[in-house]
């Protein structure tokens, strides 16, 4: 009789805990209760029983102790990475967990645009929510040490580009993938550049691609704007460029410039310095960078606006045409149909 008991008790265990995991293997497999995507974000050494109430509490597990025994009951150690996950709607247990496993964090996005000076890089990099901005309050020559690159001028050497990243990354790490990015472009285009250039480095190269995306938002022009200044560069004109004066004169820059502007002295200005400004200008984009070691040389010496609103220049290859030119632009000026405008 104790012999037939004990069969019938380890019977009904046994029948217990095949109840037992047919429910629990039904309550992973069971659509959860939101149906919408929700965000979580999974921070680093967190265990598995912090996460599943996390995941209850977010209103997308309707049993976390349900899905916690589970776990016990097949020996699994899920192996959750952190980061921010985004649940889709009515997901079972089983999808979040191996979605927690796989790593596929949402990343975010980060947009920086072409012509943007390094110092607006950074505001950008402070001011987004999901990076981790580790080098606020920091100068510049102290950013560049975080990067590895320790007594480089930071300006232009960061490609502008839509950077994806995952939740919590670092500044370090977005400056870093961007400025590799950068000496990437620039090493290949001197590489292939066009003979008998009038600059001596990539460095030069980068500098010229500075100016030549401040002139311009016409990528039709970008070449031949190049072609201009590497043409007074020949002739050891002055490339006269207004947005370097503009840099120059930094947070004393008002929106307009005046006649004081243009014959104040500073590293900068290209009117009352000849060749190139001591570092670039702002962060070129890939086709200025090309357009700087392949220029479309015309004869032309000179450019200005043409007022029209398209944004587009005239080019000339006398001071007389180019006087002409200028006239023109101011009369549109006066009539209303167009903003002031760069030229050199």
């Amino acid at each position: 009789m104790r012999n037939a008991a004990s069969l019938l008790m380890l019977a009904l265990l046994i029948g217990a805990g095949f109840a037992a995991n047919a429910w629990l293997t039904r309550e992973m497999r069971e659509p959860g209760p939101d149906a919408t995507a929700v965000r979580i974000d999974i921070e680093p050494g967190s265990t598995v029983r912090a996460v599943l109430l996390k995941l209850g509490a977010s209103g997308v597990l309707d049993s976390p102790r349900a899905v916690e025994t589970y776990l016990r009951f097949h020996a699994r150690q899920p192996q959750i990475k952190a980061g921010r996950y985004e649940i889709p709607p009515r997901a079972t247990p089983e999808q979040i967990l191996r979605l927690l496993e796989s790593g596929a964090v949402v990343l975010e996005q980060l947009t920086v645009v072409e012509g943007t000076t390094f110092a607006q890089f950074r505001r950008t990099l402070e001011q987004h929510p999901a990076v981790r901005a580790i080098l606020r309050g920091k100068s510049d020559a102290q950013v560049m040490i975080a990067i590895g690159h320790a007594a480089e001028p930071p300006e232009g050497r960061f490609f502008p580009d839509t950077y994806r990243f995952a939740a919590h990354t670092t500044d370090v790490e977005i400056l870093k993938l961007a400025y590799a990015r950068m000496q990437r472009l620039l090493d290949e285009a001197w590489q292939s550049r066009s003979a008998d250039l009038p600059i001596r480095t990539s460095t030069e190269a980068l500098i010229l691609a500075s100016l030549i995306e401040k002139e311009t938002a016409q990528p039709a022009e970008r070449r031949e704007i190049a072609g201009v200044f590497i043409a007074r560069l020949r002739l050891g004109m002055r490339l006269q460029s207004d947005p370097t004066v503009i840099y120059g004169l930094g947070e004393q820059y008002d929106g307009d410039i005046r006649t004081r502007d243009l014959t104040t002295d500073t590293p900068y200005n290209t009117y009352t310095r000849s060749g190139l400004p001591p570092t670039p200008i702002a962060l070129p984009g890939r086709e200025s960078v090309l357009a700087a070691v392949h220029p479309t040389e015309t004869g032309a010496l000179y450019f200005v606006a043409t007022g029209d609103g398209s944004g587009a220049h005239h080019f000339s290859k006398t001071l007389e045409e180019h006087n002409e030119a200028v006239k023109r632009y101011l009369a549109r000026l006066r009539q209303g149909s167009s903003k002031p405008a760069g030229g050199s």
